[in-house]
């Protein structure tokens, strides 16, 4: 188990996103090919929640998705075979919203790797806040 910190910087040497689809601030733990975890500190400011329920503001599902996509993709992209290449969605498959995220919120994100064959990898996302699962899910990535 490799427990680095990685910071925002040296997440983006790994992954292309930036603001305002950069949507992991922080990897707390990582298994570079099997798993990540990591963190967004889901903050009012985020330009989504101007139209995503005015006065009652809840992070979009489809951003949750994305950014255990994210998660997981930094693992993959640690890979030796990988670095420098990109990982694209390949697939969502059962995902399900368990309860809503809101401003305030750490959203606690981790991503296994599940099964990974050249350029394919499948891996399950849970995100979690407050020790409660909010969104969980099958995600495959395609390496390019």
């Amino acid at each position: 188990m490799v427990i680095k910190m990685y910071e925002l910087s040296d997440i983006q040497k790994v992954i292309p996103h930036r603001y305002p689809f950069l949507m992991i601030d922080r990897i707390i733990e990582v298994v570079p090919g099997e798993k990540a975890i990591g963190h967004k500190s889901v903050s009012g400011n985020e330009s989504y929640f101007q139209g995503h329920f005015p006065g009652n503001p809840i992070m979009p599902g489809v951003l949750i998705v994305e950014a255990l996509a994210q998660t997981g993709a930094f693992a993959l992209l640690l890979l030796e075979q990988n670095q420098g290449k990109t990982a694209y969605f390949g697939g969502i498959k059962k995902v399900r919203f368990r309860k809503k995220v809101v401003p305030g919120d750490l959203l606690v994100l981790e991503t296994t790797i599940t099964n990974s064959k050249g350029s394919l990898g499948i891996g399950y996302g849970i995100a979690k806040v407050n020790d409660e699962v909010v969104a969980e899910g099958e995600l495959t990535f395609a390496i390019a």
